[in-house]
């Protein structure tokens, strides 16, 4: 297991940030390397999936997630997420949204959890990296940046 944390003080309210990282429809907007919704539950509840598709590195692919966990009054938002091509490798995410004096701090948590050879001994590694290095402080400015507009809207 490789893991990994970010966090981020983002200019609104828990209620709004909370919303935002939840909303399964809106996710390409703040997730950086995130191209496009494939599809999603109608309802987000323990066990809904959703399949995402990501660009990195001029490799496109199928995420598909799982919802463990969702608890707006804690602000918690917990999934696991593997390629959509059969590999049993996995991430366990999770997200929690709580009160700052400057708005809402996000906490975001991975545990990647390689199963097969190829992702054991190299390519977790490298996708570790690229999540704590690039990608993640990427989308977490980007969140910000978002739920500072739309607060500066209101």
């Amino acid at each position: 297991m490789i893991t990994g944390q970010a966090v981020a003080i983002v200019p609104a309210s828990t209620d709004d940030v909370f919303r935002t990282v939840t909303d399964i429809a809106a996710l390409p907007s703040w997730n950086t390397r995130m191209t496009r919704v494939v599809s999603q539950p109608e309802v987000l509840r323990p066990g809904a999936e959703w399949v995402v598709e990501f660009h990195v590195l001029g490799r496109t692919w199928h995420s598909r997630s799982t919802l463990d966990e969702l608890d707006a009054a804690g602000g918690r938002f917990a999934y696991r997420s593997r390629t959509d091509d059969g590999n049993p490798s996995e991430a366990a995410w999770t997200w929690t949204v709580t009160d700052d004096p400057a708005g809402s701090r996000v906490d975001v948590r991975w545990e990647l959890r390689p199963v097969t050879f190829w992702r054991r001994v190299l390519l977790g590694r490298i996708r570790a990296r690229q999540l704590s290095r690039t990608e993640v402080p990427a989308s977490l400015a980007s969140l910000h940046s978002l739920c500072a507009r739309a607060t500066a809207a209101e």
